[in-house]
């Protein structure tokens, strides 16, 4: 029996549904969410991502904030942007869009922006944060894992969950995140890489397959438990003559035969994508609540 999916297309709306509501109560209050964005260059991806993020902003009612800057931007001329953000105070998130040319330092721009309005949740503060246990914002694709989980009846605690990937975006954080003592951790977690032998050793003792290498079919169903839970973090270009593009979109994980062994899987497209840019939005209006109740309001 083919596995179900995990849509989260009807995930990520069901959640800004939520947001609508939070975004209002702030409205009567006299508040406005605000997210800022740079982008530097004209990378085609970056440029879909922000363009989708500013249509997602419009229709929750958050302040759009964006800097579209030319490629030859300096990191100075950057960095100024970054502080003229941090001191506004109607900007309650930032998010300079990764990646950025090779003449800036993407850390050092990452560590100019107010921890505080740090929605991507890339921060070193944020990250120590998370490590500890403690308030913060939570990076926004391994957030919008553990919704697919939750709202796809997945019980996390005390199973084992096997991530296949281990950058500073997905991997390590959502590794922290699936072992926190909290209703979407207290998870035994590995975390597998490039390093790693025999990857499969490892996924076949998995109750949780997390894929996040940047490789198609890194995950195949052989390589799976029966029954296993997958989600596919991958978004990966392959060439096909027949779509119009030239191109389609495939995951880290054998689709096809993955289905067949797990219980349930997400797609790719539409399946975790959705939910990063609207983990990015919920940070934002959580942001936006945290000022209001400093402010007493």
């Amino acid at each position: 029996m083919a596995a179900e999916l995990l849509d989260g297309k009807a995930i990520a709306q069901d959640i800004r549904e939520r947001l609508r509501e939070r975004v209002e109560d702030l409205a009567r209050h006299g508040a406005q969410p605000g997210l800022g964005v740079v982008l530097v260059g004209e990378d085609p991806a970056s440029t879909s991502y922000v363009n989708a993020k500013e249509r997602a902003c419009d229709e929750l009612g958050i302040k759009s904030v964006d800097h579209r800057l030319p490629e030859s931007t300096s990191e100075a001329e950057l960095l100024a942007i970054v502080e003229e953000l941090n001191q506004d105070e109607t900007v309650h998130g930032i998010l300079v869009q990764l990646p950025l040319p090779d003449h800036i330092s993407a850390d050092r721009v990452t560590m100019a922006i107010d921890p505080d309005k740090d929605v991507d949740g890339f921060h070193p503060v944020n990250l120590g944060r998370l490590l500890r246990g403690q308030e913060c914002f939570w990076p926004c694709t391994p957030h919008g894992v553990l919704e697919i989980l939750r709202a796809g009846g997945v019980t996390t605690e005390g199973k084992h969950a096997v991530i296949v990937g281990r950058s500073n975006i997905v991997g390590k954080p959502l590794a922290t995140m699936l072992m926190q003592k909290s209703e979407t951790g207290n998870a035994t977690v590995t975390v597998c890489h490039t390093r790693t032998p025999n990857i499969a050793e490892h996924t076949r003792q998995a109750d949780i397959v997390i894929a996040a290498a940047g490789k198609p079919a890194t995950v195949t169903g052989e390589m799976l438990k029966p029954g296993a839970v997958a989600i596919d973090v991958g978004v990966n270009r392959v060439e096909d003559a027949t779509k119009k593009k030239g191109y389609r979109l495939v995951g880290d994980i054998d689709f096809d035969s993955a289905r067949e062994v797990a219980s349930m899987i997400t797609p790719v497209p539409g399946g975790v994508g959705p939910l990063t840019i609207t983990m990015l939005l919920a940070n934002t209006v959580l942001s936006a609540e945290r000022r209001r109740e400093r402010a007493g309001r």
